[in-house]
């Protein structure tokens, strides 16, 4: 049976790419490259049917229809990948091989029976992605980062590092961008949480997210950043614009990859030099992974207070461990305890996020750097999630539990108009 459905896909794959190929013979892309959009696609859906009808082909109504629709995607869109990103629900979408597409839904991997028609066809929608952003992908340089007009993060790798053939992983975003609100109601965190993290926001305290790939770094970052005020002026750096800010005065600057020739690239490090002749209020960096980590923090340190960035690491003390090695990177010489002063001195609070094994995504520490002893970094939790066991639909199930530690920038916050309830810093709740 499965032979037979496999040899059935080919046929489909051969007729579509026949009639393709055809189609583009009959039209003036020249022509339709400066009609309307909403008139090209409508012009060339009438070519594509008149095509199909008159080809003596096997196909029910719905089936011609369909293979209209695809050819449409093919000439218009990302081919086979439309249908996906035209669903809401997915949030990921994973092509290891022409004929392997995975999605993930609800933070569960689910295999799709799409497919391209070979390895030919994924690197002309690779190539077709990449190019719209002013990127390339080659033997010569094999991997790439992109992103498309919706701000979904692009990844492609192809041979000769790709052994099986290109590979291909999109993160979506949600055309409505996630609020507090939602995180609430999907229980990423509690409302005390929120309430304090929004005050410390406000105050003007350097907040650093940690979590794994996929935990909802990016997203938190987002929601976070909705409560800096309107007046400020916020420059974010990022190697692909994720960020969707929504203040008036925000400075969008992103990382570039060389050139053909090796050169005329921009890391992140010297977008972090160049914001701080840019008279920023905030920065916020995307994503630390190397020696601007430096610079990111010297900034915070010296009158750039309130700036947000994320890291990769599975706890608050793995997040320090990183942020120490990334500090090395510079290569500047310090010695450790001076990396860790500096550390200590910069970031005041790390927000902990992971994704759990049912899919969800919770906000499992919010801790305080609360200063040295002797050569180390000392911290202290005032919220955190514990996990107590998996409930019969594979859910999660755990508490929300403040520590009863009162937050040392209490004082700091309440003098600059945010003054924190102490009920707060008491509550618990179960999920």
């Amino acid at each position: 049976m499965a032979n037979v459905q496999t040899f059935e896909r080919r046929e489909y794959q051969q007729v579509k790419a026949d009639l393709h190929r055809k189609i583009l013979d009959r039209l003036d892309l020249e022509k339709l490259g400066r009609t309307p959009s909403t008139s090209a696609r409508e012009e060339v859906l009438l070519v594509i049917r008149n095509t199909v009808n008159s080809e003596a082909v096997p196909l029910s109504f719905a089936e011609r229809e369909r293979l209209a629709r695809e050819i449409l995607d093919e000439i218009f869109g990302l081919g086979p990948l439309e249908p996906l990103l035209k669903d809401p629900t997915i949030s990921d979408i994973l092509v290891n091989r022409y004929n392997k597409v995975y999605v993930e839904r609800a933070g569960k991997l689910e295999v799709t029976g799409l497919s391209f028609k070979d390895n030919q066809h994924l690197m002309q929608i690779i190539d077709r992605i990449v190019s719209r952003v002013g990127r390339r992908v080659d033997e010569s340089s094999p991997m790439v980062d992109a992103r498309l007009a919706d701000g979904s993060r692009v990844n492609a790798i192809i041979p000769p590092l790709a052994l099986d053939g290109p590979v291909l992983s999109i993160r979506r975003f949600g055309r409505d961008p996630v609020t507090a609100r939602h995180m609430l109601d999907n229980r990423t965190l509690t409302e005390p949480m929120l309430e304090v993290l929004s005050s410390m926001v406000k105050g003007r305290t350097n907040i650093l997210i940690s979590g794994g790939t996929g935990a909802g770094k990016t997203t938190l970052l987002n929601v976070l950043s909705g409560f800096i005020p309107d007046y400020e002026r916020v420059v974010t750096i990022e190697d692909a614009a994720e960020l969707q800010l929504k203040q008036e005065h925000v400075v969008r600057l992103e990382t570039r990859p060389p050139n053909i020739e090796g050169k005329g690239a921009v890391r992140q490090r010297q977008l972090v030099i160049n914001s701080l002749r840019m008279r920023p209020d905030r920065i916020i960096v995307g994503e630390v992974r190397g020696e601007e980590a430096f610079d990111m923090l010297q900034a915070m340190n010296t009158g750039h207070e309130g700036s947000l960035t994320t890291v990769h690491a599975n706890s608050p003390r793995d997040a320090m461990s990183r942020l120490e090695s990334m500090f090395s990177m510079a290569n500047l010489n310090i010695p450790e305890r001076a990396i860790r002063q500096q550390i200590a001195s910069a970031i005041h609070v790390v927000v902990q996020i992971a994704r759990l094994t049912d899919g969800s995504r919770k906000v499992v520490s919010i801790s305080e750097i609360t200063g040295m002893e002797g050569d180390s970094i000392w911290m202290q939790d005032i919220f955190a999630f514990d996990r107590v066991g998996i409930d019969p639909d594979g859910k999660v199930r755990g508490a929300f539990r403040a520590t009863g530690a009162i937050s040392k920038f209490a004082d700091r916050l309440a003098s600059a108009g945010h003054r924190l309830n102490p009920d707060w810093f008491n509550s618990r709740m179960e999920v």
